[in-house]
């Protein structure tokens, strides 16, 4: 909800920074702090501390580091998203390998970005995906594809198309939409719908194709040879 809405000062995103280095969880806070519409709620050093700063705090978005003692990110991740009240979890490293990448991804997080990404680039990561949008580096975006193509196994493509199967027309339609990288808005201008349509599509793809987010029903749609 805007200001305009609300007549008021629309609520803060609440972010939770995961990193086991004090001066990357110090740069990042600096980064959070110049953004008025962002509140860093608090800091972790592992996944063990992430999943119970979490469970108290309530994040809306966590910046997650991946190589961290105790407990990686990834299981971090998979967990801070199969719980209740999931946040959007944004994944940071300093590598871009396509292992890391595709596991992050299947893990739940809705981005992937490099360390060396820019403040600006950071913070509109932190927004889009609290609005429901995934946030790849090109470079990521491109690494996450390849992988999906190269790691295709005949029966996960198999599972993919069985449940593509029971979508509607519509629906199938924004999933492939989405697989191409589409935001909503872009999605309502090309298929003539409103923004909030879309919306609910999503939802119900979501539901349907058991996805933890729009990155994973890009995944979805990938693996069943859709694009």
């Amino acid at each position: 909800m805007t200001d305009g809405e609300n007549g008021g000062t629309a609520e803060r995103v609440r972010v939770l920074v995961v990193d086991d280095d004090p001066l990357v969880r110090s740069a990042l806070r600096l980064v959070l702090g110049a953004d008025p519409r962002v509140e860093l709620v608090g800091e972790a050093a592992d996944g063990v501390e992430a999943r119970a700063a979490a469970a108290s705090l309530h994040p809306d978005v966590v910046l997650m580091d991946v190589r961290m003692p105790r407990e990686d990110g990834i299981t971090a991740t998979a967990h801070l998203v199969a719980g209740p009240r999931p946040p959007a979890v944004v994944v940071l490293t300093t590598f871009d390998a396509d292992e890391t990448v595709l596991a992050a991804v299947r893990a739940g997080a809705s981005g992937f970005l490099l360390k060396d990404t820019p403040p600006e680039q950071i913070l509109a990561a932190v927004h889009r995906v609290h609005a429901g949008e995934p946030m790849l580096s090109p470079s990521v975006t491109r690494t996450v594809m390849a992988a999906v193509a190269a790691a295709g196994g005949s029966a996960r493509g198999d599972a993919a198309r069985a449940r593509l199967e029971g979508l509607g027309e519509r629906e199938r339609q924004v999933a492939v939409a989405i697989g191409r990288g589409l935001t909503n808005a872009e999605i309502a201008g090309e298929l003539y719908l409103s923004v909030a349509t879309v919306k609910s599509y999503v939802t119900a793809l979501l539901a349907k194709l058991d996805a933890a987010n729009r990155v994973q029903i890009a995944i979805r749609v990938h693996d069943a040879g859709l694009l």
